[in-house]
């Protein structure tokens, strides 16, 4: 099992930034990234739904042997891995936005958030901002729209910049002093925000934490791969493999994104 592969799903590319994370962290572990870009984006959708493409996900990862999945997906780790925690003998690895080091950090006490609408409503965003953010005005934007442009390659587009000042600045009139990226897809947004914030807001996103907590689980269950063999990393998307292609691009190595149908 040791030699076995990490699996890392996320409704599209956006996870891309988890995986960059884990692979810097854990550079002898093989990996397999599922992109379920053909159902993104999965802030829109119902519970049911959410659950049903995580699991399907699930599945083809466990196929491919993978010994441990990454729900890189704030959307997904939020509404369907209490089941997949239930449902499959494996360790799951969730994310879930960084409110705790902003708010802890935050001088104004006034934190932005940018996440996805079911993010923004679900029970361990609540409880998180419950235990961590007491006397700290969170100040929350559904990112609507986002993973839609960065599915479709226009991430540099006029309208992606159009919707971030939309979504940014009344947190700015709010004088937030911390930004909590709430969608795995937004770190890929991170130079147009910064060009919005400003230097006196901090970015925040959790895929640091994640490589740590999956190195973590890894070593208490015994799974690290010890071998100091240039491991293996398969990218899969099941609609247009050339957006994550192009993203891969960004990358050190020879990365190829495959196309499958699923």
């Amino acid at each position: 099992m040791n030699k076995n592969p990490i699996g890392i799903f996320d409704s599209g590319v956006g996870g891309i930034t988890i995986y960059e994370e884990i692979h810097k962290l854990l550079p002898h572990e093989n990996i397999i990234y599922l992109a379920d870009s053909k159902n993104a984006p999965y802030g829109n959708k119902s519970e049911e739904k959410i659950i049903e493409f995580s699991v399907k996900n699930t599945d083809f990862l466990l196929e491919k042997g993978c010994k441990i999945i990454v729900v890189a997906c704030n959307t997904a780790s939020t509404n369907a891995v209490k089941y997949l925690r239930k449902k499959y003998d494996i360790p799951f690895i969730r994310v879930q936005p960084a409110i705790k080091p902003a708010a802890l950090s935050s001088k104004t006490k006034n934190v932005g958030i940018l996440a996805t609408k079911r993010t923004l409503k679900s029970d361990l965003l609540f409880e998180t901002s419950q235990k961590f953010a007491q006397g700290v005005s969170v100040i929350e934007k559904v990112g609507e729209g986002l993973v839609s442009l960065i599915e479709s390659d226009k991430i540099q587009s006029s309208e992606m910049n159009d919707l971030l000042n939309k979504y940014l600045q009344p947190m700015l009139e709010k004088d937030i002093d911390h930004l909590v990226l709430g969608c795995t897809h937004y770190p890929f947004l991170t130079t147009q925000i910064k060009k919005i914030v400003g230097d006196k807001v901090t970015i925040v996103d959790s895929g640091e934490a994640i490589a740590r907590q999956t190195k973590n689980i890894l070593n208490k269950e015994n799974l690290l791969n010890k071998n100091n063999t240039i491991p293996y990393q398969y990218f899969y998307s099941n609609k247009d493999p050339d957006v994550l292609q192009r993203i891969l691009n960004h990358y050190d190595g020879d990365m190829k994104a495959y196309k499958i149908e699923f």
